[in-house]
This record gives structure tokens, C-alpha cells and sequence, in this order.
């Protein structure tokens, strides 16, 4: 039987998102502005608060087109899984 490996700790996309953020020297309420969403949106994001949901994830392609949204969604998805599959371990046990 063939198993995929899972990271052992899920990575929500915000982390990917503040890091963007700061690589391009912005700030939260300057993306909020730009995708068209309150800071407290963008915030909750970042801190891991708030999924990425398809509608921001075409947002935030809109705002930096070099990142496609489904990069975005993708990560929201092995997020959700990794958290899903430990929460599983830990109920096999």
C-alpha cells in the first residue's frame, strides 16, 4: 500500500499571505484597499482566523497577478486536509 506523507503541522495560507505582505512593503489595509475587503479581513487571514475563500483568493490574484488564485486555494486545501488528517490520528488512537 502506497501512503502520501502529510506535513505534521498544517500551514494556513495567511502565513504565505503576511509574508507577501512584507516582501512587498505594504500593509494590511493597503491590500484590504486593494482587493476591496476591510482590514479586518486581511488581518484575520493573517492570522490564520479566516480561510481563504475562492472569491478572495480571485481578490488577491487581482491585487498581485504574479500569484494565481488557485495557489492560494490550494493552500487553503492542504491546510484543511493536514488538520483533518491529525485530528484523525488522534481520534484512531
Amino acid at each position: 500500500m502506497e501512503t502520501e506523507a502529510y506535513p505534521d503541522v498544517p500551514i494556513h495560507p495567511g502565513v504565505y499571505l503576511a509574508e507577501e505582505i512584507a516582501a512587498r512593503g505594504i500593509s494590511q489595509k493597503d491590500l484590504a484597499d486593494r482587493v476591496g475587503q476591510v482590514k479586518n479581513a486581511i488581518n484575520e487571514i493573517v492570522n490564520g482566523e479566516k480561510a481563504i475563500t475562492a472569491e478572495t483568493a480571485l481578490q488577491l490574484e487581482t491585487a498581485m497577478p504574479e500569484i494565481p488564485a488557485r495557489f492560494w486555494l490550494n493552500l487553503e486545501t492542504e491546510s484543511q486536509l493536514t488538520k483533518a488528517l491529525i485530528k484523525q490520528h488522534i481520534e484512531d488512537r
